[in-house]
């Protein structure tokens, strides 16, 4: 009969996520990972394979707690136009309150791990393409979506990286500002 774990699994993953958002994957160990979550290096091999298979969980985790329920949220709210100023806001906000300059996990890892391995780009690029999905479904109507959306996915990465440099409100706002202007309604 198999062994029933013996850790909470969501508080183990969640402690992953913060540890590889902190660190970064490379400077992560998995000693690190499992002091982190509260559990054994060979618990941590049972459970989840190896460091990588837990990174693609943990950015999994990231995902869903952070950016599906952000865009749910706001869809929720908001629609069109006002959704995509909601999102871009909210993350300015969160960037500039971000004690740690931490950043975005996705963003972090397209940087830094995407390049030099295919898999965990492919796994990321997915999740982005999440977030111009988002963009695409709330660009109003007379824009071109497809245009829209693909630069409004660029500048939000631009802010997003601006903001690990430290990068204060009033600079962060001037990049969004011609982006969200491309979705006043004209008369």
């Amino acid at each position: 009969m198999a062994r029933l774990k013996e850790f909470d699994e969501d508080r183990a993953v969640d402690a992953a996520v913060d540890c590889f958002w902190a660190r970064g994957y490379a400077a992560t160990s998995v000693r690190d990972l499992a002091e982190a979550m509260g559990i054994g290096g060979a618990s941590l091999y049972n459970a989840y394979g190896d460091k990588r298979a837990l990174f693609a969980r943990a950015l999994e985790r990231y995902a869903n707690r952070s950016m599906r329920d952000r865009i749910a949220r706001i869809e929720a709210r908001h629609h069109s136009a006002e959704a995509i100023r909601a999102f871009v806001a909210e993350i300015i906000d969160r960037s500039v309150k971000d004690p740690d300059g931490k950043g975005c996990l996705l963003v972090n890892s397209a940087l830094d791990v995407a390049p030099h391995d295919a898999e965990i780009g492919k796994l990321v690029g997915g999740y982005l393409d999440e977030i111009r999905t988002f963009f695409h479904r709330n660009v109003p109507k007379r824009l071109d979506a497809d245009a829209v959306s693909g630069h409004l996915l660029g500048v939000l990465l631009g802010i997003r990286v601006l903001a690990r440099t430290g990068a204060k409100r009033r600079l962060l706002e001037s990049v969004a500002r011609p982006a969200l202007d491309l979705l006043e309604t004209r008369q």
